[in-house]
Formats: structure tokens, sequence, C-alpha cells
């Protein structure tokens, strides 16, 4: 991945680098790795912050709070413990994962803000393909209602997930959102160890997204959140 050189130089305060590598499946120990080294250079004045753009190949993470018992099928795919907050979740192609590494003294130290924040982003990206994704009390991610479930209930499916580590108040990990993934892999897990509910995508909804489609969404919904859309323009090399 294209590192900027900085030297002496303390970037921008204001700048916030994106770097897109969708297309180009990324390892999770690697982008765990490169996430480190960012979150290090961003904390000591080295580093531009950074919204870092991947797609993994077909994997499992566990976060801290992770079930053993919520892991129904260990042979499935890799299982890599995470470090960030939460339980299981998938990762794979047709899946964006977008790595946030801001510093959050310059946003009032303030970890409940920057979650609601990425919820935001999220419910913001989802508008502009026409699709309602709402929070639930006690259930982590973006939901959609899908509408009556037969038994007098509603049908509710999670469309994205969040989980974070704050490290000396610089964030890493960050969001995943279902584009067209194989939905049928999330079986493997108690996705969020969450029962009872459902994971959908957009495509699942019916929606003609792309991956592109969706990361040109992205990137304007994060400066209509955050309050800047970036400082400078990261590239993959």
């Amino acid at each position: 991945m294209a590192r900027e050189r900085t030297g002496n130089r303390r970037p921008a305060r204001d700048a916030v680098e994106w770097v897109d590598e969708i297309g180009r499946p990324t390892s999770f120990p690697d982008a765990v790795a490169a996430m480190e080294a960012q979150v290090a250079a961003i904390r000591a004045g080295q580093a531009y912050e950074r919204i870092w753009l991947v797609e993994h190949p077909p994997l499992y993470t566990a976060g801290t709070s992770a079930r053993p018992q919520d892991l129904l099928d260990s042979n499935r795919f890799p299982v890599f413990r995470a470090g960030r907050g939460g339980q299981y979740t998938y990762h794979g192609p047709g899946q964006i994962v977008a790595y946030v590494m801001l510093d959050l003294a310059r946003r009032n130290h303030d970890v409940r803000r920057f979650v609601r924040d990425l919820e935001e982003w999220l419910i913001v990206t989802l508008a502009r393909f026409g699709v309602r994704g709402e929070r639930r009390e006690g259930r982590v991610g973006i939901w959609v209602d899908r509408g009556p479930d037969g038994r007098g209930g509603r049908r509710e499916d999670k469309i994205a997930a969040i989980g974070v580590r704050v490290r000396r108040w610089v964030s890493f990990h960050g969001i995943a959102l279902n584009v067209e993934p194989d939905l049928a892999h999330f079986e493997g897990i108690v996705p969020c160890g969450i029962t009872g509910f459902g994971v959908t995508s957009l495509v699942d909804l019916g929606i003609p997204a792309t991956m592109d489609k969706v990361l040109g969404a992205l990137r304007p919904a994060f400066g209509q959140v955050f309050g800047r859309e970036t400082g400078t323009g990261g590239a993959a090399a």
C-alpha cells in the first residue's frame, strides 16, 4: 500500500487522506499491521489521518467480546482475533471495509460521538441509494426494516457492521458495508452475537449498486457527517 512520506513536516490538522484498495484483496494480518503503523504515525504527528478502503478475502474476525459458541463453523474460513470491540463478523468480496484512523483528540476526546458519527455516515450513504438505514438500541450496526415477518412482528436485517478500537485517542478498525457479498458466508457465525435477525446487502435489497457507486457515495457522505470530505488524496500503488 502506498505511504505518503511527510518527513519532519507535520501534516495539516484538517487533512484526511483517502486510500482506495477495493478490488485488491488485503489479508487481515497485513491490514492490522498497516493500521498499527499509521495510528502510531498519526499520534506522533507524522502522518495524515486516513480512511483506508479495502476488500478482504473471505474470513471471520473475532472482537474482544466474541463468544466461542458464536463461531458455528470454525473450518469454513480463517478466523482472526481482531483486537477491536464487538464479536464475530464476516469480511469478504463484495463488502466495503473502511478502516477509519482519526485523531479523536481533535474531536473533543468523544468516543461515543465518534461511533455515532460512524453510524450516521452509513445512514447518509445508504440514503443516497434510497435505503433507510436505522440504529437499534442494544444492537450494534445499521439495520433495515424488511416489513412484516408473517408472525405478527417485523423482519429486520443488518446491512452494515461497526467495530472500533481507540489507542491514545487515535481510532482504528471501523465499518463494513454489504454491497454484494455472498450472504451465505454469514451462516458460519452468529453475526455480532445477535440471534433472531438476518443479514442483507444493497443488492439483496434489489438496489442496482456496484462497489464503485458505493465508494462514490461514501466520500461525500463522510464530509457531510464529519465536516470535511478530505484534506489530501491518498492513492494505492
